[in-house]
């Protein structure tokens, strides 16, 4: 049993200086992850973290993409602040990107978008539980609808493939794997290591 004068360890006593050590690691290595549920704590922590980078260099910043998706708005917030600051930004994908974390991930130009090999992705149209009043039930499919145009339009203009089929391949959920998204044009190149993102160039 602890007495007063006896320190009790605890948790973040323990993993507080790691995590640091790790957070200064890698700020320096330019690299910042985007893993899990997209939710707009999620898009604070990266909006800051992708102005501080960008305050201190205008070497690019590698972003490591592994998420389900989640709340589009703030997948929107990360997408639009990427394309908002001056340094380049590598998106590069892992495990699988889905949904909000697609239309994030599709925020820089084609050729700055990589996947590690045994990446999936997946494109739907959003979903949402629509509750009220009729009339609010009315405008939250209006705004579905106005939603799922603004995602097959960033993905046509990403890709390259006409709007018309876009919305197609969306109405129901369309999984891809590395090699089919890169045919798809949503990923530039698969790649294994660091050391090939060198080979993206300056393109912004």
């Amino acid at each position: 049993m602890d007495t007063p004068d006896t320190p009790t360890a605890t948790p973040s006593s323990a993993t507080e200086p790691r995590t640091s050590y790790l957070e200064e690691k890698a700020f320096k290595a330019r690299t910042l992850l985007i893993f899990g549920t997209v939710t707009d704590v999620m898009a604070a922590d990266v909006t800051r973290r992708l102005i501080a980078l960008d305050a201190e260099s205008s070497d690019p910043i590698d972003v490591l993409v592994s998420s389900p998706g989640g709340h589009l708005e703030s997948g929107d917030t990360i997408h639009d602040v990427v394309r908002f600051i001056a340094a380049p930004v590598n998106m590069i994908g892992t495990g699988w990107v889905g949904s909000a974390a697609t239309h994030l991930y599709l925020s820089v130009p084609h050729e700055r978008r990589y996947c590690l090999p045994n990446t999936r992705f997946l494109i739907h149209q959003p979903s949402g539980g629509a509750g009220g009043p009729a009339s609010d039930i009315a405008i939250q499919a209006q705004e579905i609808v106005k939603a799922r145009e603004r995602i097959a339009r960033t993905i046509a203009r990403e890709t390259g493939k006409a709007l018309e089929v876009v919305l197609a391949d969306i109405a129901r959920d369309r999984w891809l794997s590395a090699e089919e998204a890169v045919a798809y044009g949503l990923v530039s190149r698969i790649i294994e290591r660091k050391s090939e993102l060198s080979a993206s160039g300056s393109a912004r």
